[in-house]
């Protein structure tokens, strides 16, 4: 008799689900197998950031630009290094959807802008931003994305090392770089190196979770409508800058997690990755599966192989290149399930059924167990409003390999308090229980507040804790109970 998955060993109620559990582990057991007999290692396999891109090659000394747009009818190069000509610079055809430029050393350097020409399948002609590029800025005046080279001449020198596994417990302390500031514009990565992150840690905090760090087209997203996966947001400075930031974390004992986005993409066709090479359906899924009406983007096709790669490639840079110390996964829930999750989770049937998005299960179980291989100890924390089961376990036991997930009943409940309960008839068994609401055997992430609370439709517990009355009775010399008890 097969022993039971330790999952369903430690929950009775999942042995229904066992068939299912028992499927995932097989599935993701079999695609692990095919890429390292393929590429030796998973980490090997998600390096398609170093294949695919503009890079460099000191050793043939010359520039080579791929791109992978499988169903184009032709691919060109253009940027101000070709005054944009849309035909002297073809790319070649080559397998499996890739195609392939070759220029001498002295044709590209460092800060040019670039883009591809692309004529797609359906016979659009579009200048696009090259899918891997290292840094995207945008025109001050004509607000036009362009891709930029960027190979500078000396490369940043790290002062710290740092292992995640040493902070334990992480206490978070969620920014916006361009937000962290006083003064109303945008703010930048070595401002909170220098003014925010001392502060940070005086307070006690031992993480740091950036927003809006991938680029974004539209600075009102909150970074959640992400056009260049593998660019750092020139708004806030140069990837140097980025460095800078987390190096200086490190040196305060801070661990830097990266809010990454994985969930959706902007729909945006001229900076983003929608329609790439005029197939409809490259990175997404096509027609209304490949829509999220709720958040007016595009959903990955993560059963497409190549688009797997892309992301877990995306992962693994994030962590080497900047030495991130991890990721909070943003919109799991809409990942998990064909319904995007909207629906209601009345029994196990809802997590384990026909709804739930096997090829994103797969995905992320690659996802975790990349993060481990390459940084043992990083935190990879999950947004998941339906709770699924073994979400947080390890893979081994049926789980999909998350370290934490985010208790997030937990903050609307104490809005709830704050909106409609006086202090005195605050019921401490319902506190309690909200608290105590968690998984047995996987590690949750309480919170006061995050952006969700904060920014999109409400405001901070401060302010509902002391209102109006902050602007006027904040000084010593002008105590106020209101002040006295939302500070206390």
């Amino acid at each position: 008799m097969t022993e039971k998955p330790k999952l369903v060993l430690d929950d009775p109620w999942l042995e229904p689900q066992q068939g299912a559990i028992e499927r995932r582990m097989a599935r993701f057991a079999s695609e692990l197998g095919a890429i390292e007999g393929h590429s030796r290692t998973l980490a090997a396999y998600a390096n398609g950031h170093k294949y695919v891109g503009i890079h460099f090659h000191p050793l043939t000394n010359e520039w080579i630009v791929r791109e992978w747009a499988p169903a184009a009818q032709s691919v060109s190069l253009i940027g101000d290094f070709n005054a944009w000509n849309r035909d002297s610079h073809p790319l070649e055809s080559l397998a499996h959807g890739v195609w392939q430029l070759k220029l001498p050393a002295d044709a590209l350097a460092h800060g040019q802008l670039v883009k591809l020409h692309i004529v797609g399948a359906d016979g659009s002609r579009r200048d696009r931003i090259p899918a891997c590029i290292r840094r995207a800025v945008q025109d001050p005046t004509t607000h036009d994305y362009c891709g930029q080279i960027w190979s500078p001449p000396e490369p940043f020198v790290w002062k710290h090392t740092f292992d995640p596994s040493s902070i334990g417990a992480p206490l978070i302390y969620e920014s916006h770089v361009g937000m962290a500031g006083e003064e109303p514009r945008v703010h930048t990565y070595r401002e909170f190196a220098d003014c925010v992150l001392p502060r940070v840690a005086k307070a006690g905090y031992n993480t740091v979770q950036l927003m809006a760090v991938q680029e974004h087209p539209y600075y009102g997203s909150f970074g959640y409508h992400v056009s260049s996966f593998f660019a750092a947001c020139s708004r806030f400075g140069t990837p140097e800058d980025l460095k800078y930031l987390i190096d200086t974390a490190h040196g305060l004992g801070i661990a830097v997690l990266l809010d990454i986005v994985h969930s959706h993409a902007v729909k945006n066709i001229a900076e983003g990755l929608n329609d790439f090479d005029g197939s409809g359906n490259q990175y997404f899924h096509k027609g209304e599966r490949g829509e999220h009406p709720l958040w007016d983007s595009k959903c990955f096709d993560y059963g497409r192989p190549e688009v797997r790669q892309f992301l877990l490639s995306n992962v693994r840079y994030w962590l080497e290149e900047f030495r991130f110390d991890g990721f909070r996964f943003d919109g799991v829930t809409s990942m998990l399930y064909h319904s995007r999750g909207n629906k209601a989770f009345g029994s196990y049937d809802d997590y384990f059924g026909s709804d739930a998005d096997e090829d994103a299960i797969l995905y992320l179980q690659l996802a975790a167990k990349l993060i481990q291989e390459l940084k043992p100890g990083a935190i990879a924390i999950a947004e998941d409003m339906s709770g699924m089961p073994g979400l947080c376990r390890p893979l081994e036991d049926g789980g999909i390999g998350f370290t934490h997930r985010l208790a997030m009943g937990i903050p609307d409940y104490w809005i709830k308090l704050l909106k409609h309960s006086r202090d005195e008839d605050w019921n401490l068994d319902e506190l309690w229980g909200v608290l105590a609401n968690r998984r047995h055997g996987e590690a949750t992430i309480a919170y006061a507040e995050s952006h969700d609370q904060a920014l999109v439709g409400d405001k901070t517990l401060a302010f509902w804790l002391m209102d109006q009355e902050m602007y006027w009775h904040m000084a010593k010399p002008d105590p106020h109970p209101v002040i006295e008890r939302g500070i206390a």
